[in-house]
């Protein structure tokens, strides 16, 4: 009993934790995805394939037409706003963790 006790209480953290994490799939999919903005583009758009991002994923600070984001997430949604002329995500949303695990794997690549 105790055994079992202890892997439901490990299998729990797991889920929780990865549930925290993004879902590179899911990224993929949101940077794809038209819906982000109102114009009908997305972020594939200008980075077709997540072309020119390779290296996004280690940065930690961004030049983007002049205007400096402090994080891949505050470079995310200002590239939402400007070029999709959508509304930013919440930095610890779901869709912004999955964007986010999606850019960063492309450096993997």
């Amino acid at each position: 009993m105790r055994t079992v006790v202890i892997i439901l209480a490990f299998s729990l953290i797991f889920a929780v934790g990865a549930a925290q994490a993004g879902n590179v799939e899911k990224g993929k999919a949101l940077f794809n995805d038209t819906s982000l903005g109102t114009n009908g583009k997305s972020c594939g758009s200008c980075h077709p394939g997540g072309g020119g991002l390779e290296k996004a994923g280690g940065k930690k600070e961004f030049n983007i037409m002049g205007k400096k984001q402090g994080s891949l997430e505050e470079a995310v949604n200002f590239c939402i706003k400007l070029a999709l002329k959508g509304k930013p995500l919440k930095e610890d949303s779901q869709k912004m963790k999955d964007i986010v695990a999606y850019i960063r794997s492309l450096g993997k690549k």
